[in-house]
């Protein structure tokens, strides 16, 4: 419901300005999908949505132009916290271990993310074998890691 509710949103504000929530729920409301105010309010802030000038004194509803870069850190912020026990670099090789049986997920998610730093992974049961560009991208990401853990 909740993801078919978001997309209906993102096709609402594309094909017409919105500039308010109450138009938005009852934009919804029109399609068929009951929902209170509170709900869309958190839609909006889970899909980045910003308000922009649409002329005239007026604004309306769009996708941030950051979203992607915040949806990449909202999943690697999710695989850390749900599978990953420890992570360490050597040179320019970072050592992943996950709870037994979910490193092949964590590893797939860190491909899927495309992130330029990592040229490739390899994952067995419990761990993932990152091969970063350079030594300190390798350091770099172990960091950024430890920090999302805490």
């Amino acid at each position: 419901m909740k993801n078919e509710r978001q997309a209906k949103i993102l096709e609402i504000i594309a094909q017409e300005p919105i500039d308010t929530q109450e138009q938005l729920q009852e934009r919804l409301q029109t399609q068929g999908i009951t929902c209170t105010q509170a709900t869309i309010s958190r839609d909006i802030k889970q899909l980045h949505l910003i308000k922009e000038p649409a002329g005239g004194g007026k604004y309306r509803y769009a996708v941030s132009s950051q979203r992607t870069r915040l949806n990449v850190a909202d999943k690697l912020r999710s695989i850390c916290r749900e599978s990953i026990t420890s992570i360490d670099a050597a040179q320019n090789i970072v050592v992943i271990k996950t709870m037994s049986g979910l490193a092949n997920a964590a590893g797939a998610a860190l491909d899927s993310m495309s992130i330029p730093e990592i040229v490739g992974s390899l994952a067995g049961d419990d761990t993932v074998l990152l091969v970063m560009r350079d030594n300190a991208s390798a350091r770099n990401f172990c960091e950024d890691i430890h920090t999302l853990l805490k």
